[in-house]
Order: structure tokens, then sequence, then C-alpha cells
């Protein structure tokens, strides 16, 4: 299949300004011919910005993107209608499905980012009501999401996976148990940013639902999407993947390195070995959901870590020590700083497990990793604010005329 869609890809490619003059007139015509062309890199987006990619007609454009600028200057993006109808496809492969009787929570940007509108496209396809609780707004506050969640009937919901913690604890100030007093919700979809086996094994358990993990960017869309196993698969039917090591140069299908992806099926903005910069590791081997994709494991984008003392420390695996505590702990928060000779953690954690939960996270680290560590007990709130998990907006419409016990400063103001 792959095959046969490379050419389509490649002649599409050369009708781009930026393509165009990197390829010349020696236009690639197989698989041969792309392992010969020079790695496009996100730099060469933010120098092509905003129609460098271009290769349709501007008519033809449905939508305008912009990356969230994670590791610099964001990077545009463009999709023609063909361009969504593989975006809302890719996205809807979820092993527990999306149909008609869900009510689908989007709580992730809306905006210039692709995630909000992916997601929101996808369930609408497949004929879901979705409720679009914008995770950049004053007007959709923590516990206004829990309202809606119980209150709607929520079924299935997309976010960041940090988003579920703060939900539940949002909820339980709002005398609510998320494992209990939501029984319509039946999965949690989550993506955007590193999530180790441990934590979405925690929010599992916390809410009493499957977690479903998505890997993707703006300038790609979905790439990749959990199985049934727990693993996640790289879409292999509508991209080509392969692995960069950038201490070695090495490039092949794969191993641990950097993702590098050309997209098949791309009208708009054609990408060709688009290095997205994300640490990964790819492996082909079998798995037991059956399906015959390679599967993937996202490292994220500080994979190297932070020295202390004589280890590296990585974001990757201190999350994986922390979400190890007990549950019964209750430790959903946490933070770390890594100092020259000593690892600083801080988690949130109540009175009664407060000595237990500390002793145990520092044994951890010192096994893990041989250092210093100094692991610090936060009264809950402390790091999430209980202000933050229960307050309502104060969400007006701009306006110029006050009366006499009125604050005119709030005057234009939407907030």
């Amino acid at each position: 299949m792959q095959a046969r869609q490379l050419p389509l890809a490649l002649r599409r490619a050369a009708a781009s300004p930026f393509y165009r003059r990197r390829l010349g007139p020696a236009l690639p015509r197989d698989r041969a011919g792309l392992a010969d062309t020079p790695l496009t890199t996100k730099q060469d987006l933010r120098d092509s910005y905003p129609f460098g990619m271009l290769a349709v007609p501007r008519n033809r454009l449905a939508t305008y993107h912009e990356s969230s600028g994670t590791t610099g200057v964001p990077t545009a993006s463009y999709y023609t209608d063909g361009d969504w109808t593989d975006l809302a496809q890719r996205y809807a492969r979820k092993w527990t499905g999306i149909g008609p009787a869900d009510t689908f929570l989007v709580r992730t940007p809306y905006a210039l980012m692709i995630t909000g509108h992916l997601a929101h496209a996808a369930a609408r396809m497949c004929g879901a009501t979705v409720v679009p609780a914008d995770n950049r707004t004053t007007a959709m506050p923590y516990a206004r999401v829990v309202r809606a969640l119980h209150d709607l009937d929520v079924t299935l919901t997309w976010s960041l996976p940090t988003e579920p913690l703060l939900w539940a604890a949002a909820a339980r100030l709002a005398g609510l148990r998320p494992d209990r007093d939501f029984p319509s919700l039946r999965a949690l979809f989550v993506g955007g940013e590193p999530l180790s086996r441990a934590r979405r094994d925690r929010i599992a358990e916390i809410w009493g639902v499957p977690v479903v993990e998505e890997y993707g960017s703006t300038e790609t869309g979905s790439l990749a999407g959990q199985c049934p196993r727990g693993r996640l698969h790289l879409w292999a039917d509508r991209a080509i993947f392969e692995v960069y090591d950038p201490g070695t140069g090495r490039i092949g299908p794969d191993g641990c390195g950097q993702l590098v992806v050309t997209p098949l099926y791309r009208e708009a903005m054609p990408l060709l070995r688009y290095n997205i910069e994300d640490d990964v590791e790819v492996r082909y081997e079998s798995c037991g959901c059956g399906w015959a994709l390679p599967t993937v494991r996202v490292l994220g984008r500080s994979a190297s870590g932070h020295a202390v003392g004589p280890a590296t420390v990585t974001q990757a695996r201190l999350e994986e020590l922390v979400f190890a505590l007990p549950v019964r702990y209750e430790v959903m928060f946490w933070r770390a700083s890594a100092q020259p000779h000593q690892l600083r953690v801080e988690i949130e954690v109540p009175a009664g497990h407060r000595d237990a939960a500390c002793a145990e996270l520092a044994a951890a680290v010192r096994a893990e990793y041989g250092i210093e560590v100094r692991v610090d007990p936060v009264e809950p709130g402390g790091l999430v604010s209980r202000d933050a998990l229960t307050a309502t907006a104060d969400v007006v419409k701009p306006r110029g005329l006050f009366g006499p016990d009125e604050d005119w400063d709030r005057a234009l103001r939407y907030y």
C-alpha cells in the first residue's frame, strides 16, 4: 500500500514552493528516491511561514492552524476538505468506538492548534454529540467541567492526560466520587503530553474506565492510537515512518531516536521525511491485539533528562516512580527540581499518608538512580489550588454603561 501511494505523495509535494526548490527537476519516484531526500525540519517549516509549503491553490484550503510552539516559534499547517476526511478517520480509530449514542466532551484547545478541531470533527463524523469545553478559556473552569461531565451524562472525553486528574480533584471537592458518580462515562481519550503506563493506570483506576492514548501533532494529525492491549500502534497504512538517531545519523525503520514521518494522503501541505523531533522507540513485533502495525513508545522531547550527580533523571521514569505509589496515598500532583547534587521532589499528599509516601518515593528514586533525593509533602491544594478547582469564573460581555454602585473599571473587559 505504501509503495502504491508514495508516488502520488511525491508528486503532490513537488507542487509546493519548498519542495520544488529542494527536489529540483529530479523528482523522487519511489521508496529508494525518498531515502535520498533530506529530512524536513521544524526550522524548514518556520522558514516557509506562512504558505511556502502550500501545494494547492489557496481557494482549496479548509482550515489554517499553527502549532503550540513547544520548541520555539510555532509552525503553520493547513488542510483541505479531503485532508480533513483523512484526519477525522484516523482519529476515530478508537478501539472503544465513537457513535451516535455518545456525548463527547472536547477539553483541548480549539484556537489555532488542531487538537480540539480534530476531535470535534471525528466525533461529528461518527454522529456523536459534542460538548466543546476548550481548556484555554475562562468560560470553562474545572468546576464547570465536572458539572458538565455529571449533568450531561458525558460518555467520552478528549484532553491532556493531566486533565482527568484535575477533574478528579475538583469532583471530590464538589462531593462527588469519580468512580461512582459518573456512570455514563465509558472512556477517557488523552494525548498531547508523554504518558507513562503508571500514570495511565492510575487515571483509569481513579475513574474506573479505560484511558485511551492518542499520539500526533498539529502538522500531521493522528499518527498512532492505542490498541485494546494498551500499546500505541503507528498508522503505517497512512504514513511512512522512520527513526532518526541524531547522534549517529542512522535512519532506519525501527529502534530508538526521533520520529520521521511521510504522510501519504496529504493534499494541502505534503511533508517528506518530516522530523517531528519527538524521542520514540519503534518496534516491529506481534501484539496480542492482532493489529499488524508497528508499535511506538513516545518518550517526548525531554528524554535526555537532567543530570543529578552521576545520573540522568528523566520525567518519564520519575513519573513512573511517583504513580507507582499505592493509590490509597492519593498522590496525583507532583513537581521536581533537578539540582547538581540532589533531586528535590514535592508531592501533594494528605496528612495521614505523608511519612509513608515520602519515604517510599525517596527509596524508589535512590534505588533507581543512586542519587541524593529530598521528598517533601505538600498539603492538598499546595500545588493545585482549591480555588482553581472550585471557582466559577465571572465571564461577562463587554459594556460601557455602569450603575452608581458598579465598578466601571470593568468596562470593555471580557473577564
